[in-house]
């Protein structure tokens, strides 16, 4: 495979697609369902990458493991049962320019598109054919096989899946926690600002910084001119 080959893995909530209300009322609804106060709405964004199941249990720790996994099962049946109802497109739109951007960068031969996410299969699958991009993205990595970010499998899986060594790959990310799985792969990092962690805590890990996503082409270009 040629060495100019280059790995562009994206995170998928407070990235490409603005869920955080679809996020929020599925969280409260499972919570509520078993009579608990829901979190608020920061709480339950400070969460968004984490795998299911540890952010139940950041949320409600006090909670038992019977009451926490139950909690995970209500906020899946609560997030599909909004999907049913409004649809992908309307319950978690993507972001201002998302779209065209995604399709310039995809047309570059030597860019490889992937996804690396805290989804699971099926969530992943429901956006992507709900937004009629199941083949825009070349490798596919969800919760359901890894440990939760910030554990590095899902890019390390990632990079072995295409062939691409982690100087030639970068993560484009809304979390801390898209950031330091970066930082343990050995990948470059791109924050984007208008997601669902503060710049502030986002900027000292990350190697650049975009608010608009027009401007991530030349971010990831300026990443790899750097390296020549």
């Amino acid at each position: 495979m040629s060495a100019d080959l280059r790995l562009i893995l994206f995170d998928v909530d407070g990235t490409l697609v603005d869920s955080q209300a679809h996020i929020v009322a599925s969280m409260t609804r499972s919570f509520e369902a078993m009579d608990l106060a829901a979190p608020s709405r920061e709480e339950t964004l400070s969460i968004v990458g984490l795998s299911l199941p540890v952010a139940v249990a950041q949320l409600a720790p006090a909670l038992s493991a019977t009451d926490q996994a139950a909690v995970v099962e209500g906020y899946k049946q609560a997030y599909m049962q909004i999907r049913a109802e409004q649809g992908s497109a309307q319950s978690s739109p993507f972001y201002p320019h998302a779209r065209k951007v995604l399709q310039e960068l995809a047309a570059v031969d030597h860019y490889l598109l992937g996804i690396a996410t805290g989804k699971s299969r099926r969530g992943l699958d429901a956006l992507l054919a709900g937004h009629g991009l199941e083949k825009m993205f070349l490798t596919q990595q969800v919760a359901d096989h890894h440990p939760s970010k910030p554990h590095p499998a899902m890019i390390e899986t990632a990079l072995a899946e295409m062939g691409v060594a982690p100087d030639q790959a970068v993560m484009i990310g809304d979390t801390v926690f898209d950031m330091e799985m970066a930082r343990a792969a050995g990948v470059s990092a791109i924050a984007v600002e208008w997601g669902y962690h503060d710049t502030a805590r986002l900027a000292p890990l990350a190697d650049h910084v975009i608010s608009d996503f027009r401007a991530l082409p030349q971010a990831i270009a300026q990443i790899w001119e750097s390296d020549k």
